[in-house]
């Protein structure tokens, strides 16, 4: 098998996470690095064997060397896509671009049209789609098993301890850090339901809040960082202590604390707190984005779709999809969908093949992290066309979606698409 090479912009725990399985399923090599970070700029380099004079603190070195690989892999953070996919694609390269393509609506217009006039492809990664499960489900619903899709009911359920680590701590809080929530966390969410519906979407509303992760709802006596006294360490479902120092299976928010790719010391992780926010109280922290929200969506054919993110619960999607003939009910912590044929009345548990049951970032996204690396390869081998996979012109047609309802939730209104 022809390795594929690669150079990374981006070397996070995306990037990491992507370049990692490539290397591992023996159908890519990474060949240079820009990143950042000297610690985990160090841990690639050894990890994949790059030369020190391929490895650099940011992008433009890199790719003012020219096309010196098969493809990019973009994984920065979002407010950071569109640079340097602009000048990727301007030397020629083929990407894979970490989701979101960039909150800015007019970038991603740009970085589509840049791509179809250099003839390159670019691949975003909705992990989602490379799932088997939702894979089981469109090939169910393309069978005409359950009839015309009449309604489909989908939950994004975050998690109250991944929403305090990422969405109220961590890197993706603040809006203007990042993008808001439903387009950083949930446009995965919105590309699978239009995939699956397999129609445009016409109309949207929506309505979220930022409710319950603010200043107001801190204890009386708590302090402004969880090592400062506060009373409630002990106690508090949040505390620093319990999630970065004593969780047992905590190594991905401990790595994260720390910007370290491999498990740290508690030593580290307190060294790291300390002095990052990590370690504030998660009452009292910078956040701005929604811990729940719905959207409602009206697609051609009158296929009406409900859509629910919430931190408000252990963590984990699940779907509802309802049909002229059928009902498919199922959920990613399950390796079966359940059938309800509404003709004989008759239930059927339809077994997922290859099914990982998890949706998690620590478990892959449910096998999505490599289906999607499987997916970049074949497409670079040119034995599957771009077009049937999650491209550029696909991801922001389904953006929009997002940014439409996060008008409406501003605005109090429904938007036409």
């Amino acid at each position: 098998m022809e390795k594929k090479k690669l150079i990374l912009i981006g070397g996070g725990n995306r990037g990491n996470t992507y370049t990692r399985i490539g290397k591992e399923l023996g159908k890519f090599e990474l060949i240079a690095v820009a990143e950042p970070v000297k610690v985990r700029r160090e841990y690639l380099a050894k990890l994949h064997g790059i030369p020190e004079n391929m490895c650099f603190e940011s992008w433009e070195p890199l790719l003012a060397l020219g096309k010196i690989a098969d493809a990019a892999v973009i994984a920065t953070m979002d407010r950071d896509h569109y640079a340097p996919a602009m000048k990727a694609i301007e030397v020629g390269y083929d990407l894979l671009l970490e989701k979101p393509v960039s909150p800015v609506p007019s970038e991603c217009e740009e970085i589509e049209l840049a791509a179809k006039e250099k003839g390159v492809d670019v691949l975003v990664c909705h992990v989602l789609r490379y799932t088997p499960f939702f894979r089981a489900l469109k090939a169910i619903i393309d069978s005409g098993k359950i009839g015309k899709i009449m309604n489909i009911e989908h939950t994004e359920g975050v998690g109250y301890i991944h929403q305090s680590h990422s969405f109220v701590r961590g890197n993706w809080g603040n809006s203007e850090r990042s993008s808001f929530m439903l387009l950083q966390k949930s446009c995965h969410d919105l590309d699978i339901l239009q995939w699956l519906v397999g129609k445009e979407c016409k109309s949207v509303q929506s309505y979220g809040h930022l409710s319950f992760f603010t200043r107001e709802n801190a204890p009386e006596d708590s302090t402004e960082r969880c090592f400062d006294g506060c009373p409630h360490l002990e106690t508090c479902a949040f505390s620093a202590k319990k999630l970065y120092i004593e969780r047992e299976d905590g190594n991905w928010f401990k790595s994260s604390a720390t910007l370290k790719l491999t498990p740290p010391t508690d030593e580290e992780v307190m060294e790291a707190i300390a002095k990052n926010q990590y370690g504030v109280c998660v009452f009292k922290c910078d956040n701005d984005v929604v811990d729940h929200q719905i959207v409602n969506m009206q697609f051609e054919d009158d296929i009406i779709v409900n859509f629910t993110m919430s931190a408000f619960n252990k963590g984990g999607r699940v779907i509802r999809i309802m049909g002229t003939k059928g009902e498919l009910s199922a959920s990613m912590d399950s390796t079966d969908i359940k059938y309800t044929n509404l003709i004989t009345g008759s239930v059927e548990n339809i077994s997922i093949n290859d099914a990982v049951a998890s949706d998690s970032i620590v478990a892959g996204h449910g096998g999505g992290d490599t289906g999607i690396m499987c997916s970049f390869y074949d497409m670079l081998c040119g034995k599957v066309g771009a077009a049937d996979l999650s491209n550029i012109s696909i991801s922001v047609k389904n953006h929009k979606i997002v940014f439409a309802a996060e008008k409406s939730r501003l605005e109090g209104r429904v938007v036409e698409l």
